[in-house]
């Protein structure tokens, strides 16, 4: 038995999987009708290693405030990075804020549509570009994120994991991809959510899979993952988590704080709480005002 599965492009495979999309396929806001390429890069800024439950509610702000990239260039970063919240990783706030700026300057306020050009602007890397190019734009590119990984390692490998991220993902998700571009775009869409709903990573729900049949991790037996033991992200305790108690209080004061202030936030640790608030300095996400406080960017 060989090492892939039948080519998506094929009849079946495609109409399986597109069929299976057009009943299942989430009603997310960003995928509607109308949305812009400019509030759908917004949404995948946002969704980068972040759950659609927590995203969707802060990208409906957002669009409405910010509408164009030009509109949120006018507003100071300290916004921006007030306005994401709790989504995590803060710095992906400044460098959106910094991405509008350039698209509003050099690009009229349009997002570009291919992907070299996508990577040339802040905070873009390649899934980001790719992204934008085949979901707002519907170029036939591959997309891969973690779950289009991990279904093209059970349906085209036969592995349970996919492993670390490798040169090879991109040429095997092109290699999937039918030849028609419209449903090129659709078939990554697909792709993806059939990673996000049904090929999970725990308990697979394979009596729903569209593509079982064809499925060779499916006809090897679904043999368990063999290689090393998938890191889990700690949360609780770290350094992330005092960053994000440090930016809370900062968010909630509209002038800058006193560092008593701050230091209420982690009595238990002092120098992890030390350590926490000179990364934020370092990053840009909060600054030392003249008179020894501390703000938001743009706000002391």
């Amino acid at each position: 038995m060989t090492d892939t599965m039948p080519h998506a492009g094929s009849a079946d495979v495609a109409a399986a999987l597109l069929g299976w999309f057009d009943s299942a396929e989430r009603d997310l806001p960003w995928r509607r009708k109308g949305v812009s390429p400019w509030h759908i890069l917004v949404s995948e800024i946002m969704l980068q290693q972040t759950p659609v439950v927590r995203v969707q509610p802060i990208w409906e702000q957002w669009v409405q405030r910010w509408p164009t990239p030009s509109a949120m260039a006018a507003d100071p970063v300290g916004d921006i990075v007030r306005a994401w919240g709790k989504l995590g990783y803060p710095r992906r706030a400044m460098r959106l804020h910094e991405c509008a700026g350039v698209l509003a300057e050099r690009f009229d306020d349009t997002v570009p549509d291919d992907v070299d050009t996508l990577l040339t602007l802040p905070g873009i890397g390649d899934y980001t570009a790719r992204a934008v190019a085949c979901f707002a734009y519907g170029q036939a590119v591959p997309v891969v994120d973690t779950n289009v990984r991990r279904v093209i390692a059970r349906a085209v490998h036969g592995r349970a994991e996919p492993g670390n991220p490798s040169k090879t993902d991109l040429a095997d998700a092109r290699s999937l991809l039918p030849p028609q571009r419209r449903r090129a775009a659709r078939f990554s869409a697909a792709l993806m959510e059939l990673g996000a709903l049904v090929c999970v990573a725990r308990e697979p729900r394979c009596e729903n899979c569209p593509l079982r049949s064809q499925c060779r991790w499916q006809q090897l037996g679904r043999p368990a993952h063999t290689g090393p033991a998938r890191k889990v992200q700690k949360f609780a305790g770290t350094d992330r988590q005092v960053r994000g108690l440090l930016l809370d209080v900062l968010r909630d004061s509209d002038s800058p704080v006193e560092r008593a202030r701050l230091d209420q936030v982690w009595p238990t640790d002092p120098h992890q709480r030390m350590r926490a608030l000179d990364s934020l300095l370092t990053d840009g996400l909060v600054e030392l005002t003249a008179a020894g406080r501390y703000a938001l960017p743009g706000e002391g």
